[in-house]
């Protein structure tokens, strides 16, 4: 099995209640994006969004090849390790670690390491995956 292409994670929060700066107080960091309900975000080429639910989201340096391990690894070392802040935080607010996998072919794959695992379950949070196929037109399924 072939190694990922290219992996992007995010550590996010979600809800209509949620005050980013709390969340940056309690994790004692602050996030790549944020907007309370009804606040203005802007996309990456400039648009102007209004936000339909709080968020705060705090990205991780994307890898090639895809190396999830080493991105939650970087976005918890970087944040509060009390778990029960962050049990709490996942009780009022949909968190999850949310993750790009970006194939180059048709047969990649990508592993998690039980500390990972480990980590993100211990933090109340949910593992979200994207998948984006590769360009494999001209490969042959068996």
């Amino acid at each position: 099995m072939a190694e990922v292409h290219r992996t992007a994670a995010s550590l996010r929060f979600c809800g209509d209640d949620l005050d980013p700066e709390e969340i940056s107080r309690t994790l004692g960091a602050q996030p790549t994006k944020c907007a309370k309900k009804g606040g203005i975000w802007c996309t990456p080429n400039g648009k102007e969004i209004v936000a339909r639910h709080g968020f705060w989201h705090l990205s991780a340096t994307e890898e090639s090849p895809g190396d999830l391990d080493k991105q939650v690894g970087a976005l918890f070392s970087a944040l509060s390790n009390d778990l029960d802040a962050w049990r709490a935080l996942a009780a009022r607010f949909r968190g999850n670690i949310f993750v790009g996998l970006f194939l180059y072919g048709c047969n990649e794959g990508l592993g998690l390491s039980p500390a990972t695992t480990s980590a993100i379950g211990l933090r109340g949070l949910e593992l979200d995956l994207d998948i984006y196929s590769g360009d494999d037109t001209d490969q042959e399924i068996v």
